[in-house]
């Protein structure tokens, strides 16, 4: 197949990218650098099956191969990366996606959205269902990704029914693994890369509020097996193991062997207090189930960084 995938130089494209290529498929990536990478796509720049396009996918663009496939994975993803760039942002989860579902549309090709937990809020009940509509701030200072997102899926859906356009949509629980930049922002290499580095470990608020991990192999895993899959979606791909932000703190010092201290922070506005997969959904539709627990993705992931940081 012939795959287009937007935001293929970030973490977890560039991670989709390997896996569709190891399969046999042509991959066409397309990034625009603003949170991901050339470093995570070096060795794939040689591959004849490989091709790269620096673009922004908010810009229209015509693809003159005939698409099988095209995956809308571009968007920062990090409170970080989101808050610093809120109207891009914006952009690439409304008119990016309006672009993809376009080229989706022209070449009658397949269409998967990369969403994200983050449309459920605040949850007010846990685990979260895909059924769950949510609870979010339509203007606070998150609703830049929330609702991004949020109106990605509609957007994704409107095309599904008005067009016909074959769809697929995910809710990424929080991933991580190796590719991840050192100092994205997200939580675990934000733990990992002030543990390595001797740094304070910071915690927001009390360190109470939860999240439920998911190991990046686990995440491709799921995509590719829901590809082989005809529903529309959205499907949850996330752990239903929950722990909470100092629990998570206190493994990655172990693990590390780091004696950083902890400090803690105000909690920034509209941080969730809470996030779990209810992922029953992805194992009833798609046979899939996570492999990886916390302890032994938090070692691979701690590998990679310290390699990284050797080669800074």
């Amino acid at each position: 197949m012939i795959i287009l995938i937007t935001g293929g130089a970030g973490f977890i494209g560039s991670h989709l990218c390997r896996r569709l290529l190891k399969g046999g498929n042509k991959v066409i990536c397309l990034d625009n650098f603003i949170t991901g990478s050339k470093e995570n796509i070096k060795e794939l720049l040689s591959n004849k099956n490989f091709r790269f396009i620096k673009h922004d996918i908010s810009k229209s663009i015509k693809i003159k191969e005939k698409l099988n496939w095209v995956m809308h994975f571009a968007s920062p993803a990090s409170p970080k990366d989101y808050l610093q760039y809120p109207i891009k942002t914006l952009k690439v989860g409304t008119l990016g996606t309006h672009n993809c579902l376009g080229i989706a549309k022209a070449h009658k090709a397949r269409f998967f959205l990369a969403s994200t937990s983050e449309v459920y809020g605040d949850p007010k009940i846990s685990p979260q269902p895909e059924s769950y509509w949510g609870n979010v701030n339509p203007i606070g200072p998150r609703s830049c990704y929330d609702e991004s997102k949020r109106a990605a899926e509609a957007l994704t859906f409107a095309y599904y029914r008005q067009h016909k356009v074959n769809i697929h949509v995910i809710r990424i629980f929080n991933t991580y693994g190796p590719y991840m930049r050192i100092e994205d922002g997200r939580v675990v290499s934000n733990f990992i890369y002030q543990a390595l580095t001797g740094q304070d470990i910071t915690l927001y608020g009390k360190g109470v509020q939860t999240r439920s991990f998911c190991y990046v192999d686990d995440l491709i895993d799921g995509i590719i097996k829901y590809m082989k899959v005809d529903y529309p979606g959205p499907i949850n791909l996330g752990t239903p193991f929950e722990f909470s932000m100092l629990k998570l703190a206190k493994k990655v010092k172990a693990l590390t062997g780091s004696k950083s201290r902890i400090k803690y922070l105000p909690l920034p506005e509209d941080d969730p207090k809470q996030r779990r997969a209810d992922p029953s959904l992805a194992k009833k539709m798609l046979g899939w189930q996570p492999r990886y627990g916390l302890d032994e993705g938090l070692n691979k992931t701690i590998k990679w960084f310290k390699e990284e940081l050797k080669a800074c």
